[in-house]
């Protein structure tokens, strides 16, 4: 582990707990995991505890304390994606990598993992490689979704690649478009939605690319608190229809068409999201 570069990527922080998940997923991006040594110099250098630095790195499914290849596939075993035969996808990835779920390949390009639930539910069985879904997999795409990952996913072209789509949102309530291009993400215009912290309303925005965790927001919520969404137009909170399968929590509903939603995570720090195709009742 290279000590100066962990100094730096504290440095570039402004070292409250907010900014602990940022400085972890940095140091997991250099290392694809997190050191020990490396979780004891983040808790020395930001003066939170080690207890409280390792609870985050194990809270959130995204982090690993163990090595990981450079690449990482996940196959979601949720109910949608098992009845749709997802255990047949795990098996064809096990036999086209020669690992289980949980390990690495010999020459640590990729890692596989299962997970309970992706958040897409209506694209099942959903695979996603390196941050990007792949909907409705076959045993037969397996092959060319291992070969896309080892060659390809460092030069995702956002405009053209079909594994990531942008949604158009706008408010369940007052129907008003979020969509924010005076503030883009990823090359898109932003969704802007508010959150309340420390006593007031605070613009937040999400990237409007669908399985991207860019956010920014002017006054951070402290890491882990629940904090309620709400519409800039109509000033009404967002609505909750299901709770986040990553951690527990209300998620907020966001329109993308009639009946249908993206939901998010309310916990600062979560990423938990899932696309609701379903006709639902957002009066």
């Amino acid at each position: 582990m290279d000590t100066e570069n962990i100094l730096e990527i504290i440095k570039r922080s402004d070292k409250n707990r907010g900014a602990i998940i940022a400085i972890l997923e940095e140091i997991q991006a250099t290392y694809t995991y997190l050191p020990e040594a490396a979780l004891r110099l983040v808790a020395e250098e930001t003066g939170h505890s080690l207890t409280d630095i390792y609870g985050v790195a194990t809270f959130y499914k995204a982090f690993s304390l163990k090595p990981r290849g450079k690449h990482c596939i996940s196959v979601c075993l949720g109910t949608a994606c098992h009845v749709r035969g997802a255990q047949a996808i795990v098996d064809e990835f096990k036999y086209e990598l020669k690992i289980a779920p949980g390990g690495t390949t010999p020459d640590n390009e990729i890692s596989l993992e299962t997970v309970n639930c992706l958040g897409a539910c209506a694209l099942g069985p959903t695979v996603v490689a390196d941050g990007h879904y792949f909907p409705h997999v076959t045993k037969g795409e397996v092959r060319e979704i291992i070969a896309r990952t080892k060659e390809e996913m460092e030069k995702i072209n956002t405009e053209t690649d079909d594994r990531i789509f942008r949604l158009p949102l706008s408010c369940p309530l007052c129907k008003a478009s979020l969509m924010d291009p005076d503030h883009p993400l990823d090359g898109h215009p932003s969704v802007r939605i508010d959150v309340s912290a420390n006593g007031r309303k605070n613009p937040l925005r999400l990237s409007s690319l669908y399985g991207s965790g860019a956010v920014a927001m002017e006054d951070p919520v402290p890491l882990n608190q629940v904090s309620p969404l709400f519409c800039p137009h109509c000033d009404e909170e967002l609505p909750s229809f299901s709770i986040c399968p990553e951690c527990g929590s209300p998620m907020a509903a966001l329109l993308v068409r009639a009946g249908c939603a993206w939901e998010i995570c309310t916990r600062r720090g979560c990423r938990g999201h899932l696309l609701n195709l379903n006709q639902i009742n957002l009066s």
